[in-house]
């Protein structure tokens, strides 16, 4: 290790999902940020829609920390950089504390990182301190500094829940109910920011109530040691203009994905395939996810994108398609009101949503290029394709992952790539040249 740079250092968690995490995370960002604190904050696990809203409340990039998808060295160069040019350091962990493997505590435990655990408190009010210290208690490794107990009732809801936690385990803050203040969500996570326009509002008046807290100092200094320096990417895609789709349909990209493109010498270029008609000057093409289910009906009615995404296909053009990008190059996309849209075709097989169930988790894709990580999470269902080339593999699970497919220089799979992870498989992937068939 060359450099030790420290920086005060936080990681929010809680003992399973819908606790409110997110929101105590976003407001203690915009806290700090007004007592003139530059923020960097950080999502553990494979995210796009929270990362949104710490990135909104904190006027910083909030990227993606996990040991398995980023990697050891990802996650320690990411921290180091972050203790060069902030302030204070957030983390928003993801479900429960000790949910998956690796989990957010096996993180915090890593790093050395204090953790708050958010409790929503409806229902209940002593059973908080009991689960508390089982948290705490579970692994002796892990520091559990405190909690947040969101969603109290009143001042006597309060009083009950300090009263019965242990000493070393203090209630740092409470959060008053008040439905106005629930982040809102849809199918896949929460509504995006520029979606939503009361989430200052909202973000402000959680704010106010950790104002007079201890959350509303800086947490304890961590050393974050810088990792030996990489190797430099390699320049395989210098030359390459690469189209990205960027809108309010396709907007599932992560700002390192961005980086090692452009680290690899592309020139990126973004585009609409719901305003646009027309596809800038490319030579390869990346429809990332997103919600095209959401805008079907005007994907459907851009003909001229749709003529220009095949006449791309048919030249020969690499394109890469995740997720929702894999529903748009199908033929048909059944939306979750039952309406039938066609889209680009530029694939046999049809999409439709479904109301419940769907597929999330970590998995890796074995490309003839090379094996890339990343994750699933998706409500719909593929049916009618060509026979996939591959499957997904899940680290934890024997079962086959999601399917994926090649036709010509086309890819397509519902698994969102992690491009860090590999960046000599991304570079061969987009690179405008015939790849051998697998």
């Amino acid at each position: 290790m060359s450099e030790s740079p420290a920086c005060p250092a936080l990681f929010i968690s809680a003992p399973a999902s819908g606790q409110g995490k997110t929101t105590i995370t976003a407001a203690l960002a915009r806290l700090h940020q007004r007592h003139g604190r530059k923020v960097r904050i950080f999502k553990t696990g494979p995210d796009y829609l929270d990362p949104l809203v710490l990135q909104h409340a904190s006027g910083a990039t909030a990227e993606p920390l996990d040991l398995w998808m980023t990697g050891e060295t990802g996650c320690r160069e990411a921290l180091a950089l972050a203790a060069q040019q902030a302030d204070v350091i957030l983390i928003e962990g993801a479900m429960g504390l000790y949910d998956g493997t690796p989990s957010s505590a096996d993180l915090a435990i890593r790093f050395g990182i204090d953790v708050v655990a958010v409790f929503n408190a409806r229902g209940m009010a002593q059973s908080i301190a009991a689960l508390a210290y089982g948290l705490a208690s579970y692994n002796p490794h892990l520091h559990l500094s405190g909690i947040v107990a969101n969603q109290i009732g009143s001042a006597r809801h309060h009083s009950l829940i300090e009263a019965a936690l242990p000493d070393h385990l203090p209630l740092l803050a409470s959060i008053v109910r008040d439905p106005a203040k629930a982040l809102p969500s849809r199918h896949l996570g929460l509504i995006p920011p520029d979606q939503h326009h009361d989430l200052d509002i909202i973000i402000e008046r959680v704010a106010d109530e950790l104002e007079e807290t201890p959350l509303a100092q800086l947490p304890r200094r961590v050393s974050f040691p810088m990792p030996e320096s990489h190797t430099a990417l390699p320049q395989h895609l210098a030359g390459v203009t690469l189209g990205i789709a960027r809108d309010e349909a396709f907007s599932f990209i992560y700002p390192a994905n961005l980086r090692v493109l452009e680290g690899m010498g592309a020139q990126l270029r973004f585009f609409s395939p719901l305003h646009d008609e027309q596809l800038p000057s490319i030579d390869a093409l990346w429809l990332p996810g997103g919600y095209p289910e959401l805008y079907a009906a005007k994907l459907a009615r851009n003909a001229a994108m749709l003529a220009a995404l095949n006449h791309c296909h048919q030249a020969g053009m690499p394109i890469l398609a995740e997720c929702g990008g894999l529903l748009y190059v199908l033929e048909e996309l059944t939306d979750i009101e039952g309406q039938r849209h066609i889209m680009a075709g530029l694939m046999r097989g049809t999409a439709a949503m479904r109301e419940r169930s769907g597929c999330q988790g970590m998995q890796s894709a074995p490309l003839p290029e090379g094996l890339l990580r990343g994750h699933a999470h998706h409500r719909s269902v593929a049916s009618n394709t060509p026979e996939p080339i591959a499957h997904g593999i899940r680290p934890s699970h024997p079962a086959p992952g999601e399917a994926i497919f090649r036709q010509g220089r086309l890819t397509a799979s519902y698994i969102h790539l992690f491009f860090p992870s590999n960046p000599e498989a991304t570079a061969a992937l987009f690179a405008p040249r015939e790849v051998p068939a697998p």
